[in-house]
């Protein structure tokens, strides 16, 4: 016999030649997920309902101990450091979960004995509501005003999730590789494994449903952009000639403040017919050098969008700004410039102003926010530095924004690891003579915006609605207002973050985890007689009690955490 060759009934379980019901017996049983989601909605903004259905389906019986169906929010940084030193170069790395919500009730739709028939399918429902806002524990870490910890507060958009913006037809929105929001759907089956060590628990299946989210974003109020550390350029003055070699014609004064934002709709991403828009709008003023010069002739304005994404290896305690990225090594900057148009001013009329006497020495203003009251009009822009009192020229240019269709653009925001912000860049190219063709540009903040769904309601009843439920239902539910007054725990915000050059510390404690917040639950108010009582007991081979566990695409650190690279092998310490 060839060696070649294997006896009849001496091959492996699995051959082609064995009975089924043998490769049944020697094959682990498989269980599988998969979500389906009620809605067609490719994108879900602020208090929009993500509702459907996780189906579990067994090859085999299988027992189980829980069924889990979370909505999470997580975001992800990196930051390179190419430093000549060897102790301060390396990758360092953030993790932040900053939205857990878990689905209540599902024990109701658990099979006789938690066992998983061989072939049968069952199906568990989920439905939770986009939040308004995070919860303040998520934000505890230190900060320099409350309106930073207000900003962390809010829910930042789907962001830099490259399974999105990789696909067909999807557009790109401008996150480097270094910055990640992501929002998901997370199913998991698992049971309680005793062991020689003690019970654990061990995941039988998960899966993840990647979910868009672009929040509704209100406008807000205009940045303060004065000062000489501003990165905003909100007023130029330039000395205008004749020509080469000659004399002065006169001073150009180029003014605009902070335009409405842009407002986005919730789908405007996917509307090819959408279009967003805004208005700005730029106060000119000609101070002439003698009675007889006139206004310079303009030619185009140029305007570009600039798109300015922060990020960071650490919680950020204030606003970004490029100067401090710059010296801080826990934190990066990522730019890109967009054009938008560019329009032809020439037919621009110039209004002629009698010389005003109250202003031989003006005094100087922030600009755009603050007026003289020697000036009738107080969009006037303030004499320039050259100016004499005599008579003067003002002129009004509007400029429309358009937000280019071949981009992704999310809303502003800032979260305690990663921002992005926009500004806009306004071009005035003049009509010299002599071959000289001066110019003028500013930088202006700009918002970009989001309203909401409008058959989205908010939940606070207006005044004089009638009462929602009667008073025999108050009776009734206040029977179990105790629900709301139990103890709850509150820890850190799970961060983590992983450095290739930070010093060990002790341990974390698995105590410190605070995701899990059951008021945080869609409909947690089940009275305590009827909810199950669920241990947190380890993972296999895991750390800790920690019993969580993330999708694909998520890692999990314990909350409050540090991992700490060293050769091949991780080390997790506590966190500052």
């Amino acid at each position: 016999m060839s060696p070649a060759t294997t006896p009849t009934g001496e091959g492996p379980p699995n051959a082609p030649g064995v009975p089924a019901r043998l490769r049944h017996l020697v094959q682990a049983p498989r269980v599988d997920i998969s979500i389906k989601l009620a809605s067609r909605k490719q994108v879900f903004t602020t208090l929009d309902k993500i509702e459907g259905v996780a189906s579990v389906t067994a090859t085999a019986d299988t027992y189980f101990d829980d069924v889990e169906i979370e909505f999470v929010g997580t975001a992800r940084t990196f930051l390179e450091r190419l430093t000549t030193a060897a102790a301060a170069s390396g990758r360092s790395e953030a993790f932040h979960q900053f939205l857990k919500l878990t689905q209540p009730g599902l024990e109701d739709h658990y099979p006789e004995a938690n066992i998983l028939k061989a072939g049968q399918t069952y199906d568990f429902p989920f439905v939770f509501g986009v939040p308004q806002q995070l919860l303040p524990r998520i934000c505890q870490h230190k900060v320099q005003s409350p309106s930073v910890r207000d900003a962390h507060l809010q829910l930042p958009p789907t962001f830099g999730d490259k399974d999105f913006t990789d696909q067909p037809g999807e557009l790109n929105d401008m996150a480097p590789d270094m910055a990640s929001v992501r929002y998901g759907v997370f199913a998991k089956v698992s049971k309680v494994k005793s062991t020689d060590e003690g019970a654990s628990r061990v995941s039988l299946a998960s899966r993840a449903k990647k979910l868009r989210i672009s929040p509704a974003v209100d406008e807000e109020p205009p940045l303060d952009a004065g000062g000489k550390d501003s990165e905003y350029v909100m007023r130029k003055e330039k000395m205008m000639r004749k020509g080469m070699l000659k004399g002065k014609l006169g001073t150009l004064v180029m003014e605009a403040s902070q335009p409405p934002s842009l407002r986005m709709k919730p789908n405007s991403n996917h509307d090819s017919e959408s279009r967003t828009t805004t208005m700005a709008t730029v106060m000119l003023r000609f101070d002439p050098a003698d009675e007889n010069a006139q206004p310079p002739r303009l030619n185009c304005m140029n305007s570009k969008l600039k798109v300015v994404t922060f990020f960071a290896s650490s919680a950020r305690q204030s606003f970004p700004t490029k100067n401090a990225s710059s010296l801080d090594l826990s934190q990066g900057i990522h730019t890109e410039q967009l054009q938008l148009s560019s329009r032809c001013m020439a037919n621009v009329e110039w209004t002629k102003h009698k010389a005003d006497k109250s202003a031989d020495t003006p005094s100087r203003r922030d600009s755009a926010t603050s007026f003289s009251g020697g000036f009738a009009d107080i969009n006037t822009p303030q004499p320039s530095e050259q100016y004499k009192g005599k008579a003067y020229y003002t002129a009004r240019l509007l400029v429309p924004i358009t937000l280019p269709n071949h981009k992704a653009f999310v809303p502003t925001f800032h979260s305690c690891l990663v921002s992005r912000q926009y500004a806009l860049k306004l071009d005035l190219s003049i009509s010299g003579t002599g071959g000289i063709a001066p110019s003028l540009d500013l930088k202006l903040p700009i918002q970009i915006s989001q309203a909401g769904r409008q058959d989205n309601h908010s939940p606070e009843r207006p005044a004089g609605a009638p009462p929602a439920i009667s008073p025999e239902e108050e009776a009734a539910e206040s029977e179990s207002i105790y629900d709301f007054f139990e103890p709850r725990a509150v820890g850190p915000p799970a961060f983590s973050s992983a450095s290739a050059s930070s010093p060990s510390s002790p341990a974390a404690s698995p105590s410190q985890e605070g995701q899990h917040d059951p008021r945080s639950q869609s409909g947690s108010r089940t009275p305590p007689e009827q909810r199950r009582t669920r241990s947190r007991v380890p993972v296999a081979g895991g750390r800790g009690d920690e019993a969580d566990e993330a999708p694909p695409g998520y890692s999990v650190l314990p909350p409050g955490a540090q991992r700490m690279m060293r050769g091949d092998r991780s080390v997790e310490v506590a966190a500052h």
